[in-house]
């Protein structure tokens, strides 16, 4: 039994309602879930037959609204997961929730659920309303409030860089958030992704987000903000105080395993078959992710990365995070390292900084993190 860390991520694709900016794999709610429910399962036991044991560390029901399962479905594929794999002591089992949801809270603490991650995007009712949501200010405030009384770690999800909000506006909305003392905020810039209804609107002129200079001012003053509210910006768009960062999400940044279930989940593992890293990709339709799992029993494609693909993606989402990418690191592990040239050119223009082999982003370079990433790729 290996001691590498190992997560699981479970993918529920329904929705109450699909909200006009998400281009996540996400379907409307129905009522008879119990055979995507059955096929999680099913698809969790494949992987628990084929990987070489070791205890979870985390497991994270993402969606799609998962808070939609009923504590009863939760509860058991915890159970599953830890007959299967073994937990590792202080597991985090984290569950992405709205705040229509609350009624359900005690339930999925009772169920192992640990961590909230709450979808408040906002406490006011205008900006919810223009974010296409089903819960107004005060549900925000109340589930909050809920959340933190039933479980050992709560994060807020907010979107900023709304359709005419100001520096002003930002700056008191993100103040009073912070003044309720929350233990994680993922603040997140509002992003038109294609295939949107707000990127329909946007195309239509129904909708005209904020361009990239007062962008990037709404991202300095979340830094600002949350820094002197004593919250520590662990990842770019990630505050915690002390003891608080979300241990799942770390093993992304940080490029350890995970296994991923649900349509539209994805999975990094070492050593698998080949030796090689692979990774997984979930069929998107629960249907066709239903059928394939009682096919095959497995939901997955899976597929080899090759040792430039695996370098290429270690830096892309280490370099996110504060602890920084260790140049030695890549190097052991694929083969390949960062080009050094590009890395002298960008410390120089204060960009990143390179201390001890280590490599991390400047508050400037953060700004360009996905473009510092894609130049500093071998």
């Amino acid at each position: 039994m290996t001691d590498a860390p190992l997560g699981l991520y479970v993918h529920w694709p329904y929705c109450a309602r699909i909200c006009p900016y998400c281009d996540f794999n996400v379907y409307k709610a129905r009522g008879d879930d119990e055979a995507l429910f059955q096929s999680l399962v099913a698809d969790l036991g494949y992987w628990a037959e084929r990987l070489e044991r070791r205890s979870l560390v985390s497991i994270h029901f993402g969606g799609g609204t998962p808070s939609l399962m009923t504590p009863a479905q939760i509860g058991e594929l915890i159970g599953k997961a830890e007959l299967m794999f073994g937990f590792a002591p202080l597991i985090e089992i984290g569950l992405e929730a709205n705040p229509n949801d609350s009624d359900g809270f005690e339930g999925f603490r009772a169920a192992g659920i640990n961590r909230l991650s709450l979808g408040v995007q906002s406490f006011q009712d205008d900006a919810l309303v223009a974010l296409g949501r089903d819960h107004d200010g005060a549900a925000a405030h109340r589930s909050h409030e809920l959340a933190r009384k039933n479980f050992d770690a709560v994060s807020l999800d907010l979107i900023y860089a709304r359709e005419g909000q100001t520096l002003a506006d930002w700056e008191a909305e993100l103040t009073a958030i912070l003044s309720e003392q929350p233990g994680h905020v993922s603040a997140y810039q509002l992003t038109i992704e294609p295939g949107t209804a707000f990127d329909r609107r946007v195309a239509r002129g129904e909708l005209i987000p904020p361009g990239d200079s007062l962008g990037a001012e709404l991202y300095t003053l979340t830094q600002t903000l949350c820094a002197d509210a004593g919250m520590t910006g662990y990842e770019i768009s990630n505050h915690c105080r002390e003891g608080q960062s979300s241990r799942h999400n770390r093993l992304y940044w940080e490029g350890a395993d995970w296994i991923g279930i649900g349509p539209g989940a994805h999975g990094r593992m070492g050593n698998f078959r080949s030796g090689g890293r692979v990774a997984s990709t979930t069929v998107l339709k629960p249907a066709a992710y239903i059928e394939q799992v009682t096919r095959t029993g497995c939901g997955s494609d899976i597929e080899t990365l090759s040792a430039l693909d695996e370098a290429r993606e270690r830096i892309l989402m280490g370099l996110r995070i504060s602890d920084g990418l260790d140049i030695d690191r890549i190097t052991a592990l694929t083969g390949h390292s960062i080009d050094l040239e590009e890395a002298g050119r960008l410390e120089r223009q204060g960009l990143i900084g390179i201390d001890d082999r280590i490599v991390r982003l400047t508050p400037d370079g953060r700004l360009y993190a996905d473009g510092i990433a894609q130049l500093l790729c071998p």
